[in-house]
């Protein structure tokens, strides 16, 4: 087993084009040639996750916060990222991040809070555009089926619930082959004019490459005529944030109670409650008041997210009850949910979750309150 065996499947699910400009997911230390001889999965990255590592023969550390967040310009130990670097390099441990790229994907992180707390008909909050593509092939009418089939097989075609989505329309196609061709139909130096169909899909723009690899694969003519078109649509299936239902409306205080109880939590920051049912519930872990107008446009009763500043709160403007969890608590489940992944694509293979609390934020309960 191979790094890159590992950090490809987990590009499948959470391609590295989906994180935001400002983040650092991918490799980042580390050969993704080298064999992996374990891996071991954490929330952060620190010296004591490397130290962890080491001492369970694990020379892949998969975390979801990047070690390194912004430029480092020296690495001299000064800080304790560049200390983690240093000691992750000379004892050959290989750092790889899946930060908001696994957050901008629906069966990502906020996916996995959905799943704990019970969410139906859950679908992304704020989804993003200039992800999808269009693309355009002509071909003989007999290689239409063949064609089509593959593009949808290297994942083509998909429209939220549905697949197998095309159009084609039937047209005249002309060329004359030159010299040195070998044409499928017509001879060189002589015009042909044959009927032809369009055939078009929507495909997400990381499986571009692959996409057109299959079709050139699949298509009968030597030189393909096709087109690639950036699209401005939303993509559903992308985005910040996602919002679903409870099966059954709860109380606020149930409620609160019940997200205390999952997230194994001491303390719950949150606006004014004002004895309402909560059913529809918007989720962002990690720092998500970016997010509070979006949950209120979409009629949330509840948004949970962390980070929340003190007059970010007020944002709810009563129309929602506003929920700060704290960091690390939001996204804590992040590990199991990679854990899972791997495990069931690679079940023979020695991957392990951490027992670091990387947690950086403590809490003191006073008895006198």
């Amino acid at each position: 087993m191979l790094i890159k065996d590992i950090t490809n499947f987990l590009e499948t699910i959470a391609p590295c084009s989906l994180q935001e400009d400002y983040d650092n997911a991918g490799l980042i230390t580390g050969n993704a040639k080298d064999f992996c001889s374990g891996t071991l999965i954490s929330l952060d990255c620190t010296e004591a996750i490397v130290q962890e590592a080491i001492e369970k023969n694990c020379n892949l550390i998969i975390a979801h916060h990047p070690i390194v967040f912004k430029g480092l310009k020296k690495l001299n130990g000064s800080n304790y990222v560049e200390r983690t670097i240093i000691k992750a390099i000379k004892n050959d441990i290989a750092i790889y991040a899946v930060h908001t790229n696994l957050d901008n994907v629906l069966a990502g992180v906020n996916g996995k809070i959905a799943e704990m707390l019970g969410l139906q008909n859950v679908h992304i909050l704020s989804p993003k555009k200039d992800i999808l593509k269009k693309l355009i092939v002509f071909a003989p009418k007999e290689n239409e089926e063949k064609l089509s089939e593959a593009l949808f097989a290297a994942g083509a075609g998909n429209i939220g619930n549905y697949s197998e989505c095309s159009f084609t329309t039937t047209g005249i196609g002309t060329f004359k082959p030159g010299e040195n061709t070998d044409p499928f139909i017509g001879s060189i130096g002589l015009k042909n004019i044959d009927e032809e169909v369009r055939i078009e899909v929507i495909f997400p723009g990381w499986l571009q490459n692959n996409i057109i690899k299959v079709m050139k694969d699949n298509h009968p003519y030597e030189e393909v005529a096709y087109d690639i078109y950036s699209l401005d649509n939303y993509y559903q299936e992308v985005g910040s944030g996602i919002i679903g239902q409870l099966t059954q409306p709860i109380n606020e205080a149930d409620f609160l109670e019940q997200l205390a109880t999952v997230f194994k939590l001491k303390i719950i920051k949150h606006t004014l409650l004002k004895n309402l049912p909560c059913k529809k519930i918007a989720i962002c872990g990690g720092a998500g008041s970016f997010l509070i107008n979006n949950a209120k446009v979409a009629g949330a009763d509840v948004f949970i997210t962390s980070d929340v500043k003190y007059h970010e709160f007020f944002d709810a403007d009563a129309q929602m009850l506003l929920i700060d969890i704290g960091h690390y608590e939001s996204e804590q489940f992040t590990i199991e949910l990679l854990l899972d992944l791997l495990s069931n694509k690679f079940p023979n293979f020695a991957i392990q979750k951490t027992g670091v609390n990387t947690n950086p934020v403590q809490y003191f309960v006073s008895k006198n309150i």
